[in-house]
């Protein structure tokens, strides 16, 4: 091994990073992957889809797999693609939602009262622009910021989260086209950094998304050791919901499942480095250890002996979250979480670096034709 330290991992350290080489990650990735790579996560990340409301990013996933595929859409709107054949069959999953509000209420005045749609923090959002997601013609507006003069902190004081986009009234609002049930977010963009970093929002989980389709792209079917299922699910940020309907659907067919999500990283200046931390551009991540699930020691280590013989950085971690894999627990379903650090999780400014993207596909055929 090169330019790295690989140790077995003992249940109850409390963080263990085990990078494989990092040069292979440079030397791996050349511009022409970086750039397709990103020309598909910034289609990804600029098409919107609170949970509940996934069909244009359903579309993208559809209109960027390969002519080979033969992909399904179930009753509760998971995309699915069938590679290979023999068992075991192993799933990989990633999901398809965002963060964001819901319409509840459209009071006298006009305002808008809207709830989230998955965890993160409303303040963040307060006193910037917002969007409603209407078919025909999107309507911005922007969210109310609550004031508190009589205390200076970050507490803000109880109350609904508020959307003004203009009207003075319920009928000015209706008028626009604005109903309970439609979709609120702020505006999001794409937005190249130095180098391969870059930054938007829902990178969550639309890197993971962007990594199933490379892998595909880049796949030759006939090499897959066994049968594979790809799924895109919907509505994982409040409650693994596109999940769960797809594991009732395999019930004990899976074997493992491999959710693609986000490795939520202490790769920040100010997070205390004493956990999560798997910094960015250093490889995609295997979470050995988080809120719903524990990866069993001897897989991380047959992950790290693939890693090894194929040359594939890789860091192991434990962090916080939950994962889409937890839903086949009641199957018996080994869960393996794998995905990539990312920094400011559920932000409107989240940064993640595009080799780590490039190599997660890489790992996902990895695994495919070699484990």
């Amino acid at each position: 091994m090169r330019g790295g330290s690989m140790g077995r991992w003992a249940v109850g350290t409390p963080l263990v990073i085990l990078t494989l080489s990092a040069g292979p990650l440079h030397g791996q990735v050349s511009l022409e992957r970086i750039e397709n790579a990103a020309r598909l996560l910034e289609e990804l990340v600029e098409t919107y889809g609170v949970s509940g409301d996934e069909g244009e990013v359903r579309k993208v996933v559809l209109d960027n797999l390969p002519d080979w595929a033969d992909p399904e859409v179930d009753s509760a709107g998971n995309v699915w693609v069938r590679v290979g054949q023999g068992e075991p069959v192993s799933v990989f999953v990633a999901h398809m939602d965002e963060t964001g509000f819901q319409i509840t209420e459209i009071g006298d005045d006009g305002l808008l009262t809207v709830r989230r749609r998955g965890g993160f923090l409303p303040w963040l959002w307060e006193g910037t622009a917002a969007i409603v997601h209407k078919e025909d013609d999107p309507i911005s507006g922007v969210f109310v910021p609550r004031e508190d003069t009589s205390r200076p902190s970050r507490t803000l004081p109880p109350g609904p989260t508020l959307v003004d986009v203009g009207a003075r009234s319920r009928a000015e609002a209706e008028a626009l086209g604005i109903e309970v049930g439609q979709t609120v977010t702020n505006p999001k963009e794409f937005v190249r950094l130095a180098g391969t970093r870059v930054t938007g929002r829902s990178f969550d989980d639309r890197v993971g998304s962007t990594a199933q389709i490379l892998a595909l792209q880049e796949l030759d079917p006939s090499t897959a050791r066994h049968e594979f299922v790809f799924l895109w699910v919907v509505e994982e940020e409040i409650g693994l919901v596109g999940s769960a309907y797809a594991a009732r659907t395999l019930g004990f067919e899976a074997h493992r499942v491999y959710p693609i999500d986000t490795f939520v990283s202490a790769d920040t200046p100010i997070d205390p480095q004493n956990f999560a931390v798997a910094p960015i551009g250093k490889g995609p991540v295997a979470r050995a250890v988080d809120n719903s699930s524990v990866t069993p020691p001897a897989v991380l280590d047959s992950l790290l002996a693939v890693g090894r013989a194929r040359g594939l950085p890789l860091q192991v971690g434990t962090t916080n979250g939950g994962n889409d894999g937890s839903a086949w627990a009641p199957w018996g379903v080994v869960d393996i979480p794998f995905g990539w650090p990312l920094r400011y999780s559920h932000s409107p400014v989240e940064v993640i670096d595009l080799k780590d993207l490039v190599v997660l596909s890489d790992w996902i055929r990895a695994i495919v034709q070699g484990w």
